[in-house]
């Protein structure tokens, strides 16, 4: 397993992610921690100036596992179930500048939907959002596939969303999409909130698990709660899951401590 760390790429009201804008003085201080990796949190990739992004990641030897989206959602209201025709265009769009900016790195970084699905709008009915959000999905999928970009689906828990909580949702609607290049994302802060075993959820992904996401009960860096880590990361080794495990933390008590606190936890299990 390969350890990252989460960093914003642009500024956010997102709190469980990191942004400074020397993104260089970031990637010097993990790359001398040994972290293997950036997970680049990414509102609007048009907007990133995308060679001085690799010229930064290549001179630090550190690779980008994966590309959030939950800032279009939570800066501009971008969900693929909006009753607005026009805003759900808008997500699917902003996707797929998120799949273009993926395939211009080697290997190529996977694309997370998580909030970015929406939720249940009190004037649309359930089943209609829910097939509006199969149909993106579908849609970002075999697009994605075209250019050998995967997807993973972040269950993510009840009071943030009310679209797929558990993995139990998730692999329903990876069933329901219908491509091999969708799989789960599994994040221990809300894994923590929803599941009745993290080690037994852990396994009902199976080979749909694509990426991790680490972070304590308190959603502080891994040692600063109660989140059995070691039995998480014995697990993921039972499993022989071989991807990354990146850390998507309150940035507390500051950036730097938490990179190093989350280091200090992890490096020694993976």
């Amino acid at each position: 397993m390969k350890l990252a760390f989460v960093i914003s790429t642009q500024p956010t009201q997102f709190q469980a992610i990191a942004f400074d804008p020397n993104f260089e003085g970031n990637a010097a201080h993990l790359a001398n921690l040994g972290y293997d990796g950036i997970e680049l949190g990414v509102r609007e990739p048009a907007k990133l100036d995308a060679a001085e992004l690799k010229r930064t990641l290549a001179k630090y030897r550190l690779a980008v596992p994966a590309l959030g989206t939950g800032q279009a959602f939570v800066e501009e209201h971008l969900a693929f179930t909006d009753p607005d025709a026009a805003v759900r265009d808008q997500a699917v769009a902003r996707v797929r500048t998120h799949i273009a900016l993926a395939a211009e790195f080697e290997p190529k970084p996977l694309v997370i939907i998580g909030l970015i699905r929406g939720k249940t709008h009190p004037t649309i009915s359930r089943a209609q959002a829910h097939a509006w959000m199969v149909d993106a999905l579908q849609t970002l999928a075999r697009e994605g596939a075209a250019r050998g970009v995967r997807f993973a689906i972040e269950p993510i828990n009840r009071y943030e969303t009310d679209w797929v909580n558990d993995v139990a949702g998730a692999l329903t609607l990876i069933d329901e999409i219908g491509a091999d290049n969708v799989g789960i994302l599994y994040d221990t802060f809300h894994a923590n909130i929803e599941e009745p075993s993290i080690e037994a959820s852990l396994r009902a992904c199976g080979a749909r698990l694509f990426h991790v996401h680490l972070a304590d009960s308190n959603r502080w860096y891994p040692g600063a709660g109660h989140t059995p880590f070691a039995n998480i990361l014995a697990t993921l080794r039972e499993m022989r899951y071989g991807g990354w495990v990146s850390a998507e933390i309150l940035p507390k008590p500051d950036v730097k401590t938490a990179a190093g606190e989350t280091f200090k936890t992890i490096k020694p299990l993976v």
